[in-house]
């Protein structure tokens, strides 16, 4: 009888990982949660899995509990700012999953950001400032680490802030073609991109909570 196999757990599925089924297994920070079976859903890109745990409330009950998260790893998104002219550097591109739910051409204007694919997350925000916009950063300025969505998906946020200037603008930025990536450069006045957000043009959560950083601790804030 052949032996059953399953790609991302006993052998390696497309990406060539393994052992998808053990993240969590070993938890043991906090005592009111017992990790009891972890099950993998699907690896066709990203990773979901199904856990079951009992949970202790405040009350000493026990319940069990299951939740499914999405894991696409960490990632890290970076504002661009111009002291001297007060402008920011954000990006334009096609999001589907805005789209599917309302948008309504699915092209969101955003700051540059992408998944840490096990770099360091200053290097990782680095290579992503140069492949969409064609900036090549200098000193970073490390703003907050947020976990956007911690009901469903794993991913920690690494968010910072770097100025540039004209010159700094080496490369033809547009994302990485292979990956499917059309992205364009949308260098704004700080102040239309703040009141960007306030008719909708500017949408996206992560880019929303870098501006307001910037107008209220970061460089465009009133000392």
């Amino acid at each position: 009888m052949p032996t059953m196999t399953t790609p991302g757990i006993d052998v390696p599925d497309a990406r060539g990982r393994t052992g998808l089924n053990r993240t969590g297994r070993d938890l043991t920070g906090n005592p009111d949660v017992v990790i009891r079976d972890v099950e993998l859903l699907a690896t066709a890109w990203h990773v979901l899995r199904r856990t079951t745990y009992d949970y202790r409330h405040a009350d000493g009950g026990w319940s069990r509990e299951q939740r499914e998260t999405y894991d696409r790893g960490d990632g890290a998104v970076i504002l661009l700012y111009e002291p001297e002219r007060r402008t920011v550097l954000l990006t334009r591109q096609f999001r589907y999953p805005a789209y599917v739910n309302g948008h309504p051409d699915g092209m969101l204007v955003e700051a540059a950001a992408g998944l840490l694919d096990d770099d360091d997350p200053a290097d990782a925000i680095r290579r992503e400032a140069a492949e969409e916009l064609g900036v090549t950063v200098g000193a970073l300025e490390e703003v907050f680490k947020v976990w956007m969505s911690p009901g469903s998906v794993t991913e920690r946020l690494h968010f910072y802030a770097a100025p540039y200037t004209t010159a700094d603008r080496t490369g033809a930025g547009g994302g990485v073609a292979a990956e499917g990536e059309d992205i364009e450069a949308v260098e704004l006045p700080f102040d239309d991109a703040l009141k960007w957000i306030t008719d909708g043009r500017i949408a996206d959560a992560k880019t929303i909570m870098l501006l307001q950083w910037a107008a209220l601790h970061g460089p465009y804030a009133t000392k």
